[in-house]
């Protein structure tokens, strides 16, 4: 196969038509059929990260494989939404584009014989696709969409393109894979062992007919009869999961109502009418708590909380207190005193003749004592218990009450902030009857949502039964093939045919053993071309019933790929599609997004001077600025056909094609 020309039309980031020219250069020959030109087989793209070089790939891909190019299976409606997307959204002369399409060029060899094929898709927003082909110049009418797309896919089968046009993301895949599945589809199909399969498939239709033929004609009615209620339950299961499908767009359909109508409903309040009526239960708690928390403030105000208000204050009057209670203590002294000295001076009196001199001297000491006494100012002049009871209600009790003063105060903050809230949230609501009428239709939509949910169930379950009653039917019409089998085994195009099973089976397991060697001898060419001096003694041994790829050193201790780096990793991977190329047979082109990513300069230099100029006959290479940059475009510069830059303008959202790479001939558009 080789790719001559790709055309896009309003795709992704191309507005308008690009015509790119992707033919490469063939060795050219003297008459004596001597080279006298080496073949330049690299088409090289150049463009920064966005511009669109990945659009040039997944063109490419889409162009021939349709739903298949999206790697996931897609319902008729998911597929139509994806390639809809693919659509130019930038901004231009003629306003938004409704509409792209797709064409790609191609000769290909087939039974011998060399044509030329033209592949167009094209589609309009959200419509399906449209696919035509042309052999030669010639319009293939006679091919519907779906034989069209057919007739492409046993040309080039997808899964075999998926190891040809690549990113860096496929290599990744294939490189970080240790189930052998990804390898094991691959070899499969690249080596052709997937056609042994098909045969055996065709071998066992024409047995299982055959020996029907053969049976007694009531044996025979018998199966006709298992066999027409299998084929009854199957229809009935297709129509069952037909009516789920369609079904389950409704759900969709319902659920995207309910959006667009809660989007109505947030817009127009409704998100708050919904709170409306438990807000203002709410405001009314909060005012109850409100009350009861003032209560309980005005309370403690009323009761010892002033005290804890001013702790230094209330320690000068306790102190106050005490010098007080003493003073007292000495004025009562005194006056129990003078009480005493009263009979001691009558007492004298009678006893001494001199008692005048005497008392003098003790009235003169006691009043020196008691002056000062006097002269202590009294401020409270409070009894005993009322002095207790301050000393109580300071040092306890306004400790104890400051406590619940501040919890209340707290929470009255609290309270007053949640009222403000909802007070807010009850202003923003309408009333009522002015959302009334969504909210009866979100929940009629709901209604209906649910009961289409059930209804999808029901018919699934059903198209189950009637599946498995299918299945059941099948058995029967088994059962009684095998129970007659001896009697219709006669003939020497039956015995052939059974012969040919075992034979094919032994087949195929020659075949995979001798290709899996194969395939084991170019891997270590390849990776030696490819791998730095160090790592030339990997080789690879590859398990042919499980495909399992290990890695083994010249001691043949096996190799842990975990442990690789993530560029020996895709050198690893690069020298498996290599070789899995060169083992086919397969003449394709290679299209290879961003291939140097991961790699360090050592594998860069041996990926680009050893793989891209003897990959293929045709090399495509989309590239980054960073990755073939001026040293590599001079190490391959013979071996390059033509170079594009990709240019993507910020203003008009959209990229053109010239003719150049970077830095030098940007000269003409490819256009």
């Amino acid at each position: 196969m080789l790719i001559t020309k790709l055309t896009l039309n309003n795709f992704r980031v191309f507005r308008g038509v690009h015509e790119i020219d992707l033919q490469p250069e063939a060795a050219e020959l003297n008459a004596t059929g001597d080279e006298v030109r080496d073949a330049k087989p690299i088409i090289l793209f150049g463009g920064l990260n966005g511009a669109g070089k990945t659009s040039i790939l997944t063109a490419v891909r889409l162009a021939l494989y349709g739903r298949q190019a999206f790697n996931q299976n897609l319902t008729n409606g998911e597929y139509i939404e994806a390639i809809t997307d693919l659509i130019h959204k930038g901004v231009g002369h003629g306003g938004v584009q409704d509409n792209a399409s797709i064409a790609l060029t191609f000769i290909y060899s087939n039974n011998g014989k060399e044509s030329t094929y033209k592949v167009t898709r094209s589609w309009k927003k959200d419509k399906k696709d449209n696919l035509s082909l042309e052999r030669d110049g010639v319009v293939m009418s006679e091919l519907n969409y779906e034989q069209c797309q057919g007739f492409l896919n046993e040309l080039i089968p997808t899964g075999i393109a998926d190891l040809f046009f690549f990113d860096g993301e496929k290599i990744a895949e294939l490189a970080e894979d240790e189930s052998g599945k990804v390898l094991k589809t691959a070899v499969r199909r690249l080596l052709g062992l997937d056609v042994i399969t098909k045969l055996k498939s065709d071998l066992m239709i024409y047995l299982k007919k055959n020996d029907a033929q053969a049976l007694p004609q009531t044996i025979r009615d018998e199966m006709n009869t298992f066999e027409k209620t299998r084929i009854e339950h199957e229809r009935k299961s297709e129509k069952l999961r037909y009516d789920a499908d369609i079904v389950a767009a409704q759900i969709e359909s319902t659920t995207v109502d309910i959006q667009r109508c809660e989007s109505e409903l947030s817009q127009s309040g409704g998100a708050w009418a919904k709170t409306r009526e438990s807000e203002t239960l709410k405001v009314d708690q909060l005012l109850k708590e409100k009350s009861e928390l003032e209560k309980q403030l005005r309370t403690e105000f009323e009761g010892s909380l002033p005290f804890a208000f001013a702790p230094n204050t209330m320690k000068a009057v306790i102190n106050q207190i005490e010098a007080e209670k003493a003073t007292k203590q000495k004025q009562s002294f005194g006056n129990e005193l003078n009480t005493f000295l009263d009979s001691l001076r009558q007492d004298l009196n009678l006893r001494l003749t001199n008692s005048v001199v005497a008392m003098e001297t003790i009235n003169d000491s006691l009043q020196e004592f008691m002056n000062k006494e006097q002269s202590a100012e009294l401020i409270f002049d409070i009894s005993e218990r009322e002095a207790k009871l301050i000393e109580f209600q300071t040092q306890h009790q306004a400790s104890d009450s400051f406590k619940r003063f501040d919890t209340a105060r707290t929470r009255l903050s609290t309270v007053e902030y949640e009222l403000d809230n909802a007070s807010t949230n009850i202003a923003r609501a309408p009333e009522q009857e002015q959302v009334q009428e969504l909210f009866t239709k979100v929940r009629n939509l709901d209604k209906k949502k649910e009961a289409l949910i059930r209804e999808y169930r029901t018919l699934l379950e059903n198209a189950k039964l009637e599946l498995r009653n299918a299945l059941e039917a099948a058995r029967k019409v088994q059962k009684l093939h095998d129970k007659n089998k001896e009697a219709a085994n006669q003939g020497s195009g039956i015995s052939n045919a059974q012969n040919a099973l075992i034979l094919l089976d032994k087949f195929a397991e020659q075949l995979t053993h001798a290709r899996v060697k194969q395939l084991e001898k170019e891997f270590v060419s390849s990776y030696k071309n490819l791998a730095r001096k160090d790592d030339l003694h990997i080789t690879a041994v590859i398990n042919p019933h499980t495909f399992d790829v290990n890695l083994v050193d010249e001691h043949g201790i096996k190799i842990n790929r975990k442990a690789m780096s993530a560029g020996e990793k895709q050198i690893y991977a690069i020298s498996i599609l290599e070789a899995l190329g060169r083992t086919s047979g397969r003449k394709l082109p290679i299209i290879i997004d961003t291939p140097l990513g991961r790699l360090d300069s050592h594998h860069r230099d041996k990926l680009v001077e050893n793989y891209f100029p003897n990959a293929s006959h045709q090399v495509v290479i989309l590239s980054t600025d960073t990755e073939i940059d001026k040293n590599y475009i001079n190490m391959i510069q013979d071996d390059i056909a033509r170079t594009y830059e990709i240019s993507f303008d910020g203003l008009t959202k959209s990229s053109k094609v010239k003719t150049g790479y970077f830095w030098k001939d940007k000269l003409q558009e490819a256009m």
